[in-house]
């Protein structure tokens, strides 16, 4: 199987240049900001799932890719090498999502990580995949007002659509871990809904947007998914002490573990990053073949 991640550095010049033309004056959200924690889900791939075939990391330009990084051993995909070019530049992960599978020579079998995402001990292929199928958890999620349940029921039902369902009162949700997902059939979903997905894209998010539950919700109600959760923390960064993270780290207590970035203030986030990125050097101290 493969690995596919979805990577920003708002730092880069060069994006940040396309990003202003864009938006104008508007301030750089959370969602690009990098905490550097990118070698580190790389050490946890070499280290705790070594049987991956390769490793593809998505970007929006070459100048994306860290001085780090071993070229020869991660493929760089360029947005531009899967997204057609009228929609480009784009600063949304979710339309982003919308093309993965248009990576070349991508695996039929692919997990799918965003860059906060961490493999934290060892797990084997069956955990992702089981009798061919991918092996993840579901939650119902019920009608609610908030953006995210908009977004998850219009993925939800677009999903049922292109089975031929009627739209159910819940809607169901993927663990927010890493996604197992298999190319052959996120290429036969995009052909049946190819126009509706395309119709949704936008270079920012908004509501008119699909994300990759879409491709998931078709894999579980086509009956090709196992519902069985994988071994995951959450931590959100609003909710969570940095110092009970890096307890975490030292001595995990589930095999993935997901780290979300909340708005804070950049006096906060220069304190916090030195924390996180000592608890993962001290955990994965050695380099990995993804590194140069």
């Amino acid at each position: 199987m493969d690995v596919v991640i979805t990577y920003v550095d708002g730092n880069d010049p060069l994006w940040k240049e396309d990003y202003s033309k864009v938006v104008g004056g508007v301030a750089l959200s959370k969602r690009f900001r990098d905490w550097g924690t990118l070698r580190y889900l790389l050490r946890g791939i070499g280290k705790f799932i070594p049987y991956v075939r390769k490793v593809h990391l998505v970007v929006a330009r070459d100048s994306q890719v860290p001085s780090w990084v071993n070229r020869e051993a991660v493929h760089v995909v360029l947005h531009k090498d899967i997204i057609p070019e009228a929609y480009l530049p784009t600063f949304n992960s979710s339309m982003i999502e919308m093309f993965l599978h248009r990576i070349e020579g991508l695996d039929e079998q692919f997990l799918y990580f965003n860059d906060d995402m961490f493999p934290m001990r060892p797990l084997p292929e069956e955990a992702f995949f089981k009798d061919g199928k991918p092996s993840i958890g579901f939650h119902k999620v019920f009608c609610g007002g908030s953006a995210y349940k908009r977004l998850v029921f219009k993925s939800d039902a677009l999903a049922r659509e292109a089975l031929g369902m009627r739209q159910g009162l819940f809607a169901v949700r993927p663990q927010h871990v890493c996604s197992p997902m298999l190319r052959s059939l996120c290429e036969e979903l995009f052909r049946k809904v190819e126009k509706r997905i395309m119709a949704s894209l936008s270079p920012l998010r908004d509501k008119s947007n699909f994300n990759q539950y879409l491709f998931m919700d078709y894999m579980y109600y086509g009956g090709n998914v196992v519902a069985e959760p994988l071994s995951n923390k959450h931590f959100s960064l609003a909710a969570s002490s940095v110092d009970r993270i890096a307890r975490f780290i030292a001595d995990p207590t589930a095999s993935l573990a997901c780290i979300n970035d909340v708005n804070m203030s950049e006096r906060r986030f220069n304190s916090i990053k030195p924390k996180l990125l000592g608890a993962f050097e001290s955990a994965l101290p050695e380099p990995s073949v993804y590194e140069s």
